[in-house]
């Protein structure tokens, strides 16, 4: 320091500084083996300890002379996505050590790395009635010219005084032009509960059109089918008035307990090209995967193909966390190239990314088996393949 000799406390925060660029700054390279479908790269893009210095110590050294951590971070997870004056930008859920979650954008150069938060987390200016918690926004470019951000509005149940793990969800919307500045919408109106809500990126038949998810509480889907389907007038009052369900559950699959929509879909020359996660039941709790699936071109709601099985699934590190066995995602980016990044969260803990294309996502849909839903059916797909690559051999 010019000769200034530095105290025992400047020497640890600059050692602390310089430990935390060290992680910011970490390069990160794709994993060598894989499935021919995406690449995962090898480091999280965001962790709790990305979250910069300035969010979790006093750097006063009269009020914090031992630098502890005043605000712990807990984790940092299911990020909506989008690229955003040519960086590639994610407003993460950051969750504290009081388990509230807050919105907070951070951006990369590349999509893969070195991503770092913004100065400050978001702002959210509340509902009528304030949300106790809010989480997992997705990310939607409007043709109207917005920005839209959809996520989860939790709050207690009042109906159930006293069950303190009671609580309601709804849809709460919001609107930027810069994604600093972020104006409320009321909550969406609907007659379930919507935890994952999705807003569809261009006008249909002039109306606003939503992906929703009903359910009868706010964990359990109950009569809730699948991801359904909805069209709003006005989205600055969104009320949904019908609703279907366009990609259903079914018996002893991936989406057996519960499905629902990722980011908004992907506009392809063959159809949009929908990302999702699938929650099944174990001995050990509930697994959640992604999926994949695709609807017309002239009519969203029509699915035109869907895979069998999932798409993604936590591995290795990837599966040890708060929520062990959860990967989630409703984030992805596909660039200008075709190039696509799919963000997504592993044990609800922190974020990867994995990268593909349009063209492979496509082929993969369009040409990967469909569930049968059997035992026999998946068996017989197996020999369909074994009998063409021997007669191919």
């Amino acid at each position: 320091m010019n000769g200034i000799r530095m105290t025992e406390y400047e020497k640890k925060v600059a050692a602390l500084r310089a430990h935390h660029e060290e992680l910011l700054s970490r390069k990160n390279e794709p994993m060598e083996w894989g499935n021919g479908i995406y690449e995962k790269w090898k480091n999280p893009v965001v962790t709790a300890e990305h979250v910069p210095l300035e969010w979790k110590y006093d750097f006063c050294q009269q009020d914090n002379p031992n630098l502890m951590q005043r605000i712990m971070c807990n984790a940092t997870l299911n990020s909506g996505a989008l690229k955003w004056q040519g960086k590639y930008v994610l407003v993460v859920r950051v969750e504290g050590a009081d388990r509230k979650s807050y919105f907070a954008v951070a951006e990369s150069p590349n999509g893969v790395d070195n991503f770092r938060f913004w100065e400050e987390p978001v702002t959210m200016p509340d509902d009528v009635i304030p949300a106790t918690n809010i989480y997992d926004m997705r990310i939607t470019q409007h043709e109207d010219g917005w920005i839209y951000g959809v996520f989860c509005a939790e709050r207690h149940d009042d109906s159930q005084p006293g069950n303190l793990s009671a609580a309601t969800a709804t849809a709460g919307i919001a609107r930027t032009k810069d994604l600093k500045n972020w104006e409320r919408l009321p909550d969406l109106k609907t007659k379930s509960q919507q935890r994952n809500v999705v807003l569809h990126p261009e006008f249909v038949g002039g109306k606003y059109a939503f992906y929703t998810r009903p359910q009868d509480g706010f964990i359990d889907t109950g009569s809730g089918g699948g991801i359904g389907w909805a069209l709003v007038d006005d989205i600055t009052h969104a009320e949904v008035k019908e609703e279907k369900i366009i990609n259903a559950r079914h018996y002893h699959t991936i989406t057996e307990v519960k499905n629902g929509e990722g980011p908004h879909p992907i506009k392809t020359p063959k159809g949009w090209l929908h990302l999702a996660h699938g929650v099944r039941a174990t001995a050990d709790g509930l697994r959640y995967v992604l999926y994949m699936y695709m609807t017309s071109l002239d009519d969203p709601t029509q699915v035109i193909a869907q895979p069998g099985g999932y798409l993604l699934v936590p591995e290795g590190d990837e599966y040890v966390g708060d929520v062990m066995n959860v990967a989630f995602a409703n984030g992805w980016i596909a660039d200008e190239d075709g190039r696509v990044f799919i963000y997504y969260a592993s044990a609800d803990t922190r974020m990867h990314v994995a990268t593909s294309d349009i063209d492979r996502l496509v082929d993969y849909c369009m040409n990967t088996p469909a569930d049968g839903l059997t035992t026999a059916a998946s068996v017989e797909t197996i020999k369909s393949l074994i009998r063409k690559n021997k007669a191919n051999g």
